[in-house]
């Protein structure tokens, strides 16, 4: 697969949705994982990532303009254990859950599918970091409708084992905007990571949409340690 260009990639799509992305450092030393929500009515605007523990979780900037909570407000990352759990939806919950009870990723989604946001929808994307004894592998996993038919569910689960330094993985909601909004398509895409964190998190707030983005987060997490650096911003302030 050709490595893309992550901020060619943010600075040409005007509406993405929802993206996570999860790799290593090109040291080697640490997994990457980030987080970002946009948003095209008042509703999805209006919001911020705040932390939660060892999470986040979104929150209305503005309670007074909150119309319908169901589909944003979530948890977007919670860790249990040595797992790192990050989604685009409360099958944070679902998954943190499951994997509680000992079942796998994949087998904690199975209960899950796509939002119900008719007519576009939004496919339900989630990753999984795991870290043991200086090791470091991650999976991600989009639940999508059958080319906009919501009578079916697509299931794709993608597994990286031993990944490699300098190398990450992008999956997002959305190919573009639209009416409705075109579901992602094609494997997780393949990009290039930063050792630094500050670096790292300016380029993507830098080249998300200006008008549509909403809130970024961007998590560091020393493989050996496991003890992590984290960094938030949000459009509202």
């Amino acid at each position: 697969m050709k490595r893309i260009s992550l901020k060619d990639d943010l600075s040409s799509n005007s509406y993405p949705g929802r993206g996570i992305i999860i790799g290593k450092t090109p040291d080697g030393s640490k997994a990457i994982t980030a987080y970002f929500i946009m948003g095209r009515s008042e509703n999805s605007r209006n919001r911020v990532f705040v932390e939660d523990g060892q999470g986040i979780r979104t929150q209305a900037f503005d309670p007074a303009k909150l119309s319908d909570p169901s589909l944003i407000i979530y948890a977007p990352v919670r860790v249990l254990g040595n797992k790192t759990i990050v989604t685009n939806g409360d099958q944070t919950d679902t998954i943190y859950e499951g994997m509680d009870k000992q079942m796998t990723f994949e087998q904690s989604l199975r209960s899950r599918e796509f939002e119900p946001d008719v007519p576009n929808y939004t496919p339900r994307i989630s990753g999984i970091l795991h870290m043991d004894g200086g090791h470091f592998n991650y999976a991600m996993s989009i639940l999508k409708s059958s080319n906009g038919n919501p009578d079916s569910c697509s299931r794709y689960t993608f597994a990286y084992e031993n990944p490699l330094a300098g190398e990450g993985r992008f999956i997002h909601t959305y190919m573009h905007d639209g009416n409705p909004l075109p579901s992602f398509e094609g494997e997780p895409k393949l990009i290039e990571t930063m050792d630094d964190i500050e670096e790292f998190t300016a380029l993507l707030w830098d080249n998300l949409n200006a008008d549509n983005k909403v809130s970024l987060f961007v998590r560091y997490i020393d493989i050996e340690t496991g003890s992590y650096e984290t960094k938030i911003v949000n459009k509202n302030q």
